[in-house]
């Protein structure tokens, strides 16, 4: 569909997919999924300012405001369309970034690096899915300079589907590993779903920004145009937790090098970035220091984030919080087991195990079928000086257990 009489001599879209947040004028997307079908909202929203609706299904709406209504075959379609359509009439400089860990912290850090010196759009909180994509494009105003897109995927074909919405210029894959299992079938599905923001690259004469010490990703980038930076060491004075954030900030400099920014510059604004989203944060309670890394988790990131907790905090009374990781299918019982195995082969005593995935091994260990119940617990033998790592899908929630520990 043509949407130039929206967008011709704009330069700024409002568009909205809620009635609870409904700018005067905007543009409402009646979009519907397994629980909610915004089509029922139509005269709400023309009712609260909204100035037209598309609408993929008949609504009923007020003779007068007939012609407000924009009928579609699909909502979802048409809102992506839109933002494509926006994001080339924008015509700057769009990063996309993907990978199974790290991606939105990587985001965060390279966001921080590049505001020095430009205004930047980039994805808010885990805006990084096909509704969440082009809503984050449909900011984009003609003062912004650069936009920094994140991918997720979970299924087959997911990244290809986002990049073909946001047309990245360049781009990074952030790391390669095991999650969502269920969706994309096997650890091959993973590394061919991510792989396709390189293939997007490719076709279209873009380049990408490549940790060269990851053999996996430069067989996948073969042929692609590459800024290259290594894994390095994370500098003293962050905020952030673990080694393995050295690759995240070596990304975030990398990039902020491509586009002028000095090394000390970007430094500082990396040192001052504090994670506020339950990854990778260190936080000091009346009685005990904990690393909270509950937002999500899968065989890769449980293994780094276990061994690097022991690296560093073995001396300091560690206490592991696990959590079920979601979404691995057939795969799940093996790689949980495989946690447990690691935890024993490291010789760990204090673990507090959450979810009936975990409960399903032969985990020598208390587990607890969900965070609720194991809240009980820590309030009946409350911890005290103690460095504890909360470590869970976020489906677990185990963010809901800090005011305790």
């Amino acid at each position: 569909m043509d949407w130039s009489f929206l967008t011709r001599n704009k330069e700024r879209l409002n568009v909205s997919t809620d009635t609870r947040n409904l700018p005067a004028g905007c543009v409402f997307f009646a979009l519907k999924g397994a629980n909610f079908n915004g089509n029922r909202f139509a005269a709400r929203a023309l009712a609260q300012g909204a100035a037209w609706v598309v609408a993929d299904e008949p609504v009923d709406v007020p003779a007068d405001k007939a012609d407000a209504v924009i009928r579609v075959d699909d909502s979802l379609k048409a809102l992506q369309e839109l933002a494509r359509q926006w994001r080339r009439q924008w015509g700057k400089t769009i990063i996309g970034i993907t990978g199974t860990n790290g991606k939105t912290t990587t985001k965060e850090l390279t966001a921080a690096v590049l505001r020095t010196h430009y205004n930047v759009l980039y994805t808010e909180g885990n805006l990084n899915n096909h509704i969440g994509v082009p809503l984050t494009l449909l900011r984009l105003t003609a003062e912004h300079e650069l936009a920094i897109i994140e991918m997720g995927a979970s299924h087959l074909g997911d990244i290809r589907e986002l990049v073909e919405i946001a047309e990245p210029d360049c781009g990074l894959i952030t790391n390669v590993g095991k999650a969502h299992l269920q969706g994309f079938g096997s650890f091959e599905g993973v590394q061919r779903t991510k792989a396709e923001l390189y293939d997007w690259l490719r076709e279209h004469e873009g380049f990408c920004f490549r940790n060269i010490d990851n053999p996996l990703l430069e067989k996948m980038a073969d042929g692609l145009q590459t800024v290259s930076y290594h894994t390095g060491s994370l500098p003293e004075g962050t905020h952030l937790v673990g080694a393995y954030n050295a690759e995240n900030v070596s990304a975030a400099l990398c990039i902020g090098r491509h586009f002028g920014i000095g090394e000390d510059e970007a430094l500082a604004a990396v040192r001052a970035y504090v994670p506020s989203n339950h990854r990778s944060q260190l936080l000091r309670t009346a009685r005990n220091t904990v690393v909270v890394d509950a937002y999500n988790a899968n065989p890769t990131s449980m293994q780094a984030a276990v061994l690097n907790f022991l690296n560093e905090y073995r001396d300091s009374r560690p206490v592991f919080i696990l959590g079920d990781m979601l979404e691995l299918g057939t795969y799940s019982h093996t790689e949980h087991q495989n946690i447990v195995n690691l935890l024993l082969e490291q010789k760990v005593a204090d673990v507090l195990l959450t979810g009936s995935e975990f409960a399903a091994t032969t985990a020598p260990y208390s587990v607890f079928p969900d965070a609720d119940a194991l809240r009980q617990y820590l309030e009946q033998h409350p911890l005290e000086g103690h460095t504890v790592l909360l470590k869970g899908s976020h489906g677990i929630h185990l963010e809901t257990l800090v005011d305790v520990l």
